[in-house]
C-alpha cells in the first residue's frame, strides 16, 4: 500500500514538473532542454528587435520586449523554446541617436546564420524568427534567401509582430482600436506601440518625459520612381513617428491578445508543416547537380 502512494506521488510530481517545464531557453536546465526540445517538436523561436530610440516615452529595447512578449505568451498556449531576445538585427538608419546599436552589414548575416547553426545543432530543426523591427524586414527576406547558397539541416520561417491575425475578425478588432486613436498619433514609437508597452510593462513607459516631435518632415517628396537608403532619415530623423502620449491600455491589452493568438497558430502552422523541410532538401539536393535538373 505504502509502495503504491510512494509510485503516485512520484508520478504526480514528475508530471507536475513536467507541466511546469520552462520554454525560456536560459531558464532550462541541461536535462529539462533535453526534455524541451522533444516537447517543442524541435520548433524554437528567435525574437527579433534591434537597440533604438523609441521618441522620449518608449526603452530603446522596445521592439525587443514586444517580440519577446508575444513569443512567450504563445508558448505558455503552444510549447515552443523561446530564445533569448536577438537584438543583432539592422539598425543604421538611427546610428545618429543615442543608444542605437549598428553592427556591421557582415557581421550581422554571420552571426545569425552561425546563430541558426548553434540552435539545430541543439536538436532542432525549424526555427522562427518573430520580427518586431521594420528595419529588419528586408534584412530578414535576403538571410532567408542567403541560406539557400549552402546546405543546411533546418529550415527558417519569419513573421511580423503586427501580422500576427488569426483571422479577419481578429483584425478588424484591433484596426477598430487603432481607428479610435487620435489622428497621427500612430507610427515608430507612435500610440500603437506604446499601447503595447503600457499592457505589459506599464513601469516602461515614461509618462512624464518631455515631449518631443514625431513630425514626418517628408524631405524626399521629390523622387517619385525611385527611394534611397536615406528614405527613413528622409523622413523620420528624430526616430520617432506619431504620438506615443496618446497611448491607450485596453487597446495594448487587445493587441497582446490578438497577436498571441495568431503566433499559436502560427506555431502550429509550422510544427505540423513537412512541405518546406522537403522541398528545400530537394533544392539542396538539384542544386548540386543542376545539370540533371529536369528541363
Amino acid at each position: 500500500m505504502m509502495r503504491n502512494l510512494f509510485l503516485f506521488i512520484l508520478i504526480n510530481i514528475c508530471v507536475s514538473a513536467s507541466a511546469q517545464l520552462p520554454f525560456k531557453w536560459e531558464e532550462l536546465s541541461t536535462p529539462e532542454f533535453v526534455t524541451a526540445v522533444e516537447k517543442a517538436d524541435r520548433v524554437c523561436v528567435v525574437p527579433f528587435g534591434v537597440m533604438e530610440k523609441h521618441g522620449p516615452y518608449l526603452p530603446l529595447g522596445t521592439d525587443l520586449f514586444r517580440a519577446r512578449d508575444i513569443a512567450c505568451e504563445a508558448a505558455k498556449k503552444e510549447y515552443v523554446v523561446v530564445y533569448p531576445e536577438y537584438y543583432f538585427g539592422q539598425i543604421n538608419e538611427s546610428r545618429h541617436q543615442p543608444g542605437t546599436v549598428a553592427y556591421s552589414p557582415e557581421l550581422i548575416v554571420k552571426l545569425l546564420e552561425e546563430t541558426c547553426d548553434e540552435i539545430a545543432r541543439n536538436g532542432f530543426n525549424k526555427i522562427i524568427f518573430l520580427n518586431g523591427h521594420g528595419g529588419n524586414n528586408g534584412m530578414l527576406s535576403f538571410f532567408s534567401m542567403a541560406l539557400l547558397h549552402k546546405r543546411h539541416d533546418y529550415t527558417v520561417y519569419f513573421a511580423n509582430v503586427t501580422d500576427l491575425f488569426a483571422d479577419n475578425n481578429a483584425k478588424k478588432q484591433v484596426q477598430d482600436g487603432y481607428d479610435k486613436l487620435p489622428k497621427g498619433s500612430m507610427g515608430h514609437a507612435g500610440s500603437d506601440e506604446a499601447s503595447h508597452i503600457l499592457s505589459m510593462r506599464p513601469d516602461l513607459y515614461k509618462s512624464n518625459c518631455k515631449p518631443q516631435s514625431g513630425e514626418d518632415l517628408d524631405r524626399l517628396k521629390s523622387l517619385k520612381l525611385v527611394t534611397t537608403g536615406i528614405w527613413w532619415y528622409a523622413h523620420f530623423p528624430n526616430q520617432y513617428g506619431g504620438d506615443a502620449g496618446a497611448a491607450d491600455k485596453k487597446l495594448g491589452d487587445l493587441m497582446r491578445s490578438v497577436f498571441t493568438d495568431g503566433m499559436v497558430k502560427a506555431i502550429q502552422e509550422v510544427k505540423s508543416d513537412t512541405i518546406a523541410p522537403a522541398l528545400t532538401k530537394k533544392f539542396y539536393d538539384d542544386s548540386e547537380k543542376p545539370i540533371n535538373t529536369k528541363q
